[in-house]
């Protein structure tokens, strides 16, 4: 059946309750590329249980609602869904250890038209065991082979693009050939990314890197290259997500320091010289 704009639009979620630990957090950081320099102190702050802090962007691995869209009261033609944006606010520290809250909802179904698929925007809030916000979360996911159904939300504003000319700063992270399976320990085990005939079976060459860790990647080069690795300076971070990466690749992150007080960015792998990440901004705290 097709999608179903009110079913879609008014899913109901149940509430997650996650516990993480020391673990789970180093687990992440590694898994985005931090502690390759074991003698680098600001990246060992991460992956290490003395003085342990957990990574901002660990949050888009916890109170997860799950693969929703699978249920086949969407409507939704799974195979064919992507993740068009990730956007994240960072409103108190995340804890290194602890117990979350995850709260969804779905803020937005966008009809693009029959030719061009659907978007949906999910927001989830991750709230600790005082009830306190820790961060908000949107998703937007693009629903390649659902548009056409007729009715639907305007689109929210759109993330600016790079600016012109060269950037202000560059970062390169190399992603080591084991990252996906390593990631995928976080959360997310869909074999796309661990197992080569599924890979190829969906077109690609060989597993692909999960869409979030580049993101992670990209928020550790952005915290490395303007915040000394002091990751609790880093309020927000929002891109969209525009190929894939491989494992093994190395993501260039290009940065523009804007007048306000932002940054913008792209990434880009070095050895296909492919935009991976577009249309990036990020909020520092001075």
């Amino acid at each position: 059946m097709p999608l179903d704009y009110d079913t879609v639009k008014n899913w109901r979620f149940d509430e997650v309750r996650q516990r993480y630990d020391e673990k789970d957090t180093m687990l992440y950081a590694l898994g985005i590329g931090l502690g390759q320099d074991p003698e680098d102190a600001g990246q060992l702050r991460y992956v290490y249980e003395k003085g342990l802090r957990s990574f901002p962007t660990m949050s888009v691995v916890l109170g997860y609602p799950g693969f929703w869209v699978r249920d086949p009261r969407a409507g939704i033609d799974w195979v064919r869904v992507v993740h068009g944006e990730q956007r994240l606010t960072m409103h108190a520290p995340l804890p290194a250890a602890g117990v979350v809250t995850g709260s969804s909802r779905n803020t937005h179904v966008i009809d693009k038209g029959a030719d061009k698929g659907a978007i949906v925007i999910t927001e989830r809030t991750l709230h600790d065991e005082d009830g306190a916000c820790l961060a908000t979360l949107r998703q937007s996911t693009f629903c390649r082979g659902d548009g056409g159904f007729g009715q639907g939300d305007d689109s929210p504003e759109a993330l600016p693009a790079a600016p012109d000319g060269a950037p202000d700063l560059r970062c390169e992270i190399r992603i080591p050939a084991s990252a996906a399976l390593l990631y995928r320990l976080n959360a997310d085990r869909n074999p796309l990314h661990a197992d080569p005939e599924v890979a190829r079976q969906a077109g690609y060459p060989r597993p692909i890197l999960h869409g979030l860790c580049s993101y992670g990647v990209a928020a550790h080069a952005i915290v490395k290259s303007c915040c000394d690795y002091d990751a609790s300076r880093l309020v927000s971070l929002n891109t969209r997500f525009s190929a894939p990466v491989y494992p093994g690749e190395t993501l260039q992150c290009d940065i523009w320091r804007m007048p306000d007080g932002q940054v913008r960015f792209l990434a880009r792998t070095l050895e296909r010289n492919v935009v991976v990440l577009s249309n990036g901004t990020a909020e520092l705290k001075p």
